[in-house]
Order: C-alpha cells, then structure tokens, then sequence
C-alpha cells in the first residue's frame, strides 16, 4: 500500500459534505491519491451555513498525526480549517516533527456563508509559524489581505 501516493488534509470536517475534510477526501479520491486526514475541529454545518464548531483536544490531534506518520508515506499535505492560534501552533508542532512532504496551506478564515473558522488571535500564528512551512498557499482575496494587513484592489496589488 505505501508504493499508492498518500496525501493528507488537516482540516475541520463538513457534516453537510460540502467543505472540509470530507470535500478534501473527494478530491483526493478522483485524482487517485489514497487520502488520510487528520481531523482538527468538527463542524456542525450544512447548506444554509455553520451552525456550530468544537476544536479537537490537541492531544488528540497530536495522536492523530503519530498515527499517521508511524504507519503511512505521507508525500503531502494540505491544512484547511484550524480553528484558533492554540491548534495552528499544535499542527505547526506536528509537522515540524514528521515529513508529510510538501505542505499546501489554505488559510481558511470564514465560511461562504460567514460564520467565523478561524479566531482573529490566530491570524498572527497562521502569517508567523504556519505559513514559513509552506510549500503553496491559497487565500481567497478576503483571507489574502487579513494576513498582509493590505487592501487588494488591483492585479498589480495581488503581485505586490
């Protein structure tokens, strides 16, 4: 099985299927790529918005990667919904520690009906710790210039 590419999304979970882990399992799937996920926050979530979110217990998290990297050939990674800076600082932590290969880091700030996935605290700790790793990293315009602190209204703004 660990000769199959393995990639891993680090993300929240989408009960209503549309977003996170489980759109990230979709993906994967149809680009024949075996996936795993490590599960940072679970949403209670459907169609019409985020009703509400509860973070994982980082220990869990932790647990969750070990399991990952003792057993799999991880040869990338991507990190969706973290929640707040205690659990970007802990996924931080644990890629630091294993080598899931290269790291795709999609800032995820709001959900497309609004509700709030990421903690204003932990914008600082995504630009400053998370972001470093990264191999790419995909902010829409809204999370692009949360993490420049800049408006960007032009083309040439996106390039600078």
């Amino acid at each position: 099985m660990n000769e199959f590419p393995q990639v891993a999304t680090i993300a929240g979970t989408d009960s209503g299927g549309g977003a996170g882990v489980m759109a990230d399992l979709r993906t994967m799937q149809a680009r024949h790529v075996f996936g795993t996920a490590v599960v940072v926050a679970v949403t209670a979530q459907n169609t019409l918005g985020v009703q509400d979110f509860m973070a994982m217990p980082t220990k869990l998290i932790d647990e969750q990667f070990a399991s990952l990297a003792a057993d799999l050939d991880i040869r990338a990674c991507k990190t969706g919904m973290l929640a707040d800076a205690e659990h970007v600082h802990a996924v931080v932590e644990n890629l630091k520690r294993v080598d899931f290969g290269p790291l795709t880091v999609d800032p995820v700030m709001i959900a497309k009906g609004g509700a709030a996935l990421l903690a204003a605290d932990a914008i600082k700790t995504v630009r400053d710790e998370l972001i470093p790793l990264a191999t790419v990293v995909t902010p829409n315009l809204p999370e692009a210039e949360r993490l420049t602190g800049q408006a960007i209204t032009s083309n040439q703004a996106m390039v600078t």
